[in-house]
């Protein structure tokens, strides 16, 4: 095992160089960077969602100056009129002033030593900043991803043993329907009934937590917490559900078909000790297969619209606004950590089926 898990290790570095690269390459394409981002400020022509010129008064009395200069052939699109100087300083600020291999090549040696630098249009380190989002995406993620397991296991294991039933049916249905519906329309509906849209104001609308958090106990920290997420973790979880549902269901059926149950039942055993004693461990492989998708797929990429709809900053609106805002050095740092996570967890669901199975041998197999 010690052999397979150092070729999985080894195995990352080429893979992540390999995402980067191809993203380092599209980004080179992509028109409006962060230097045409600044002078469209200054032409007054900002189309960017959020950006924020680092420094403030300093970068903007600077760019001032420049203004009114003459004019200039520019490879930038509305930089006739500034000064080529002050156009080379831009360049230098962002790091265009090096070839894009250069460029690359040190983007890779600063991430290897986790060192992600500083945010193009943020006054912040870009840790810091993915670090200030976090409670609101591990909020979303961990608790979705809960919800969404403890709900879908028990009801994929009923809807097996009770397969072709009426509840078999009926469920399905529903589980059919809440698939179909996307979840920021749903989120919508709920904002409608249910948060003073127009029927009910049960439910907070913005944010995690109320005004005056800070002041109250702890006991009602937690039930204010939780009521802020009930209604995005509702949207979030009505078609998050349906796939390991149909999964658990589907895996438990083909265990349930197999030989050494019927021979388990034949020696007397109970139904449950035949269905959790026996078939949980082998149809539970798959399911735990699904898991780090699924975390990674709701922790990251699943939030956007919801954390939209519901005024939550998380990663996902963070991740938005620097891609419109040209913040590469957002972009290409949460990607990088994104990917290495996605990678160790599933090297660790890997490991998750020698634990749950031992028969599963790794080491034997070529990676």
């Amino acid at each position: 095992m010690g052999a397979y898990i150092l070729r999985r290790l080894l195995l990352m570095i080429p893979t992540l160089i390999g995402i980067m690269a191809i993203n380092f390459i599209i980004i080179q394409f992509a028109p409006g960077g962060p230097v045409e981002q600044v002078i469209a400020q200054l032409q007054g022509n900002d189309v960017s969602a959020t950006a924020r010129i680092s420094g403030g008064g300093g970068d903007m009395a600077g760019a001032g100056e420049a203004v009114g200069g003459e004019g200039i052939n520019s490879k930038y699109r509305g930089a006739q009129g500034l000064d080529p100087e002050f156009i080379k300083e831009l360049e230098a600020q962002f790091g265009f002033d090096k070839p894009p291999l250069q460029r690359f090549g040190l983007m890779l040696w600063d991430y290897m030593r986790f060192d992600f630098g500083e945010s193009y249009f943020r006054d912040i380190a870009v840790v810091d900043l993915i670090v200030e989002k976090l409670p609101v995406s591990i909020s979303l993620g961990l608790w979705m991803t809960l919800l969404s397991y403890s709900i879908s296991i028990p009801l994929g294991i009923r809807k097996a043993v009770k397969d072709g039933s009426s509840f078999d049916v009926w469920t399905s249905g529903v589980i059919i329907v809440g698939y179909a519906i996307p979840g920021f329309l749903f989120a919508v509906l709920l904002i409608v009934l249910f948060a003073g849209g127009s029927f009910f104001d049960w439910f907070p609308l913005r944010g995690l937590t109320s005004e005056g958090w800070a002041d109250m106990s702890w006991p009602e920290k937690i039930i204010d917490y939780f009521w802020h997420l009930i209604l995005p973790l509702t949207a979030m979880a009505l078609s998050a559900f349906a796939t390991t549902t149909l999964l658990t269901k589907n895996s438990f059926l083909d265990e349930i078909r197999k030989q050494y149950v019927q021979t388990a039942r034949a020696k007397g055993l109970t139904e449950r000790k035949v269905l959790y004693g026996h078939v949980f461990r082998n149809a539970m492989l798959i399911v735990v297969a699904g898991f780090p998708g699924a975390f990674i797929s709701a922790f990251f990429a699943g939030s956007l619209l919801i954390e939209t709809i519901f005024s939550l900053d998380g990663l996902g609106l963070l991740g938005f606004e620097s891609i419109i805002n040209r913040d590469y050095a957002v972009v290409f740092a949460t990607l990088y950590i994104f990917s290495l996570l996605g990678l160790v967890v599933n090297l660790i669901s890997d490991l998750t089926y020698t634990w749950i199975d031992p028969r599963i041998d790794f080491e034997s197999r070529e990676v």
